[in-house]
């Protein structure tokens, strides 16, 4: 891979005729574009790990991925000076920070409500639909993107498909962002098979041949059938992610008061050192704990921002050669990549097994199993032009314009199914469920 053509700032879809416009590049255009769509504002009321309503302090969807951003961008502008020699001489390392920044906005973009469990639940239950026949009338790839549901895959949906110009390039993104955001450039056929969790890829069969194209325009190599190596600004973004998930975690933990700060503190001084600020030093016995935290977090995103950037240049040849094994936290230096990996190991211990946490994904599968059953029951009945009941019509007229015809494949249907369910908000999707069963809403 080479930069000039990893940064290309062609535009995916029809050309925009606009012209370039005075200190806004397009980079910053498509920025702008996923922060006024629809579907990143809906994060505002989708759940990162708690329950959206449980704490005000607690972060969403959306406040994550604005800290993600922050991140990404600065990951990105360090890089690009580091690397100023080898980049294309138009390019600025400005550029690198809007693109990186533009793809963390966009990294939980396709996840549906109740965070993880929301996409556990959806897998759940098209696994329980497959036993029952209702995906017979599908090949087996079209069959695992229901039984492998994965955000990044919805993502790059909306991304492509959905937002703003439907079904004709959705947000027209250029090539480089929609390649920094493909995280998992393959799909569900290699999900299993590539060292990630289980589960995970980044392209539906239903834009295969839009991710062809994305890969082609950026020389992206490809290492199998329906598989292509990372555009490796990809790496900025997931560090940019891991950074904070590590970090973000603890400071909602203290909030629901799962961990206790001096176990927090210490996990981020052994990582800082004795490089801390004046104003952490000055805080005296009265100051909050939160504000204690702001001060020493800070920091410690600091510290460990660097040594990412470090860990991507040294790294550069393996990068552009597509074949970095792991992630960069993998190859960052040694006291930040323990600072990250405790983190989350301190997360998974005492955070996820939250009783709270446990009753909501709970939740999650009931209110999702009620909607599934109803608009894919719906899909179903009409499939091949048959006429569904009353309900089902009534259920089927919630789409709006977004309806499946009944002459379309069943794949195509159920598609539009979950475009419908993933795109809800928590609180909407748990409000649709309640009323479906017949319960009013709690007064």
């Amino acid at each position: 891979m080479d930069w000039h053509t990893l940064l290309t700032r062609e535009r995916f879809g029809k050309p925009s005729q606009s012209v370039e416009e005075l200190g806004r590049s397009a980079f910053h255009k498509d920025h702008d574009r996923i922060i006024f769509s629809g579907a990143f504002r809906r994060l505002g009321r989708k759940t990162q790990v708690h329950p959206v309503s449980s704490n005000d302090h607690i972060h969403t969807r959306l406040t994550h991925s604005l800290e993600v951003a922050c991140v990404g961008r600065s990951l990105g502008m360090r890089v690009g000076e580091m690397l100023r020699d080898v980049l294309p001489v138009w390019s600025e390392p400005s550029d690198l920070g809007v693109i990186v920044q533009s793809a963390c906005l966009a990294h939980d973009i396709g996840n549906p409500p109740f965070g993880h469990s929301g996409e556990d639940a959806i897998r759940h239950w098209f696994e329980q639909a497959a036993a029952q026949g209702w995906l017979d009338a599908m090949s087996d790839a079209e069959r695992a993107d229901f039984l492998s549901f994965e955000g990044n895959a919805q993502g790059f949906r909306v991304l492509t498909q959905l937002e703003y110009h439907q079904f004709d390039g959705g947000t027209r993104l250029t090539y480089a962002t929609l390649g920094s955001y493909l995280k998992y450039p393959w799909t569900a056929r290699h999900a299993d098979a590539q060292g990630y969790k289980k589960h995970k890829f980044g392209c539906y069969q239903s834009e295969l041949a839009l991710l062809e194209q994305i890969a082609r325009k950026l020389g992206l190599p490809q290492l199998a059938e329906e598989r292509w190596a990372r555009h490796p600004l990809v790496y900025l973004m997931e560090a940019a992610d891991d950074i904070c998930y590590g970090l973000i975690d603890l400071e909602d933990g203290l909030e629901m008061d799962l961990l206790d700060y001096p176990e927090v503190e210490a996990l981020l001084l052994d990582l800082v050192g004795d490089d801390l600020p004046d104003t952490y030093r000055q805080l005296g016995p009265r100051d909050s704990r939160r504000r204690k935290l702001a001060i020493l977090r800070g920091k410690a995103i600091e510290h460990l921002t660097n040594a990412a950037a470090r860990a991507f240049v040294a790294q550069h040849d393996a990068l552009l050669a597509g074949r970095l094994d792991g992630d960069l936290v993998e190859h960052m230096h040694g006291p930040a990549k323990q600072c990250v990996l405790r983190a989350k190991a301190l997360a998974r211990e005492k955070i996820f097994q939250d009783k709270r946490k446990t009753l909501h994904e709970i939740g999650a599968y009931t209110t999702l199993e009620i909607l599934l059953n109803a608009f894919c029951g719906a899909a179903l009945e009409q499939h091949g032009g048959r006429t569904p009941s009353f309900k089902h019509r009534r259920i089927l007229d919630l789409l709006g314009n977004n309806a499946p015809d009944p002459h379309w494949p069943l794949y195509q249907a159920y598609m539009r199914v979950i475009d419908f369910i993933a795109g809800m908000t928590d609180s909407y999707a748990t409000e649709m469920a309640r009323e479906m069963t017949g319960r009013s809403s709690p007064v």
